[in-house]
């Protein structure tokens, strides 16, 4: 399945994928509908979103270097215990607009080290001719944990247009606790990169060479833009939904809907990324993102609105797997763990710079807008990659 991975450890790390992203999914929805009570203006939501990016900005490199030295499943299990006391936070502390910014950004260190101990442990494992396929089943992992979250959402607010935040918050430390224990199903013997890689000064040199390699800072760029918009998907539609009238289960469902999408174009990304080329394929997954950003921003009835956000997953669901494997066929072993921390790195600089500078839109424009101009972004990133051969 993965690698050289066996069945037990590969089942555990797929299921660990799928937590993360299912509380991740859970926490940050219900922390909009908490702001969303507390009666926060647009702007505020903006940085919201962006808070869950500070903390894995600063740390994501040095995290990178760490799971190379020590070990991706005691990166993971240090994520999880975060993921578990920042869930406990909200649902004792979470009453404030400070306090949901704290328990945001607290959810993106955690989920910072669980994710790079995934990535780093395909890395290792996996035949580079592989590397699209393990990535594909890494990451629809993934969009299954990101479809269970809001689904979680949907059963639990049921018909109301702001649902039981309490109730949410509690069913995430629920899911924390056992993402914490899957942690330890993991081989601990799967370890390729803990190998020493240097000392300081080299990780930063390792890190500048590959930022000079022609076409890497672009791929960056857009793997940083994707991740962005998949956030600023998830917190403003809880608010265009409210603008609209719509119910949260109905919400909780078009997220799902998305991220079950997003599942699909990923579990046949091996086939189709060497049919036509990764390249192509991710032209066609930004051009599929554009037009589904704009249609969004124009009023329809609700079960449009459900095929807009198919489309949109179908797109969005393509291009992190790509530069995942993109840039682990590019780092050497021992440093994979490193160079997927730099791209989850420059993912954190389009986390905190798109949604609050976008964010400034819903003050004048409404959520409506928001997605407008992420339209509008993700279009330029087509412009950006001319030139790149990421084949």
């Amino acid at each position: 399945m993965i690698g050289e991975l066996g069945r037990r450890s590969a089942t555990a790390l797929l299921l660990h994928s799928a937590l993360i992203q299912a509380v991740t999914f859970l926490v940050r929805p219900a922390a909009t509908y908490r702001a969303l009570e507390l009666d926060v203006p647009g702007y505020a939501l903006g940085v919201l979103a962006a808070s869950y990016a500070v903390f894995p900005l600063l740390l994501a490199v040095p995290t990178g270097g760490l799971v190379d030295r020590l070990g991706e499943r005691r990166l993971m299990a240090i994520g999880a215990g975060v993921v578990l006391a920042c869930s406990t936070f909200l649902l004792f502390w979470g009453s404030s607009i400070v306090a949901l910014i704290m328990g945001t950004a607290l959810l993106g260190a955690g989920q910072l080290a669980c994710v790079v101990g995934q990535q780093a442990v395909v890395a290792n494992n996996a035949a580079s001719t592989r590397m699209d396929s393990a990535f594909g089943y890494l990451t629809f992992a993934a969009s299954l944990g990101q479809a269970l979250g809001p689904l979680a959402i949907s059963l639990v607010g049921g018909a109301s247009i702001h649902p039981d935040t309490r109730a949410i918050f509690l069913l995430a430390v629920c899911m924390s606790a056992v993402l914490f224990a899957d942690t330890f199903l993991v081989s601990a013997e799967v370890s390729g990169g803990r190998k020493k890689t240097g000392d300081a000064g080299a990780a930063m040199g390792s890190a500048i060479s590959l930022l000079k390699t022609p076409g890497v800072a672009r791929a960056l760029a857009t793997s940083a833009t994707v991740l962005a918009v998949v956030d600023l998907t998830m917190v403003y539609l809880p608010a265009l939904g409210t603008d609209r009238g719509l119910t949260a289960a109905t919400v909780g469902a078009m997220l799902t809907v998305r991220a079950v999408f997003s599942m699909v174009s990923r579990l046949l990304l091996g086939r189709v990324s060497r049919r036509i080329g990764r390249m192509r394929l991710l032209v066609i997954s930004l051009a599929l993102s554009t037009a589904a950003l704009a249609a969004a921003a124009v009023p329809m009835p609700a079960w449009l609105l459900f095929v807009v956000m198919a489309v949109l997953g179908l797109g969005l669901g393509i291009g992190q797997p790509l530069t995942m494997s993109w840039l682990s066929a590019q780092a050497p072993a021992g440093q994979r763990g490193r160079a997927l921390a730099l791209r989850l790195a420059g993912n954190r600089v389009g986390q905190v710079v798109l949604p609050s500078a976008i964010g400034v839109v819903a003050a004048g424009l409404g959520a409506a807008g928001v997605f407008l101009a992420s339209a509008v972004v993700v279009g330029g990133t087509m412009v950006l990659l001319r030139g790149v051969e990421l084949d």
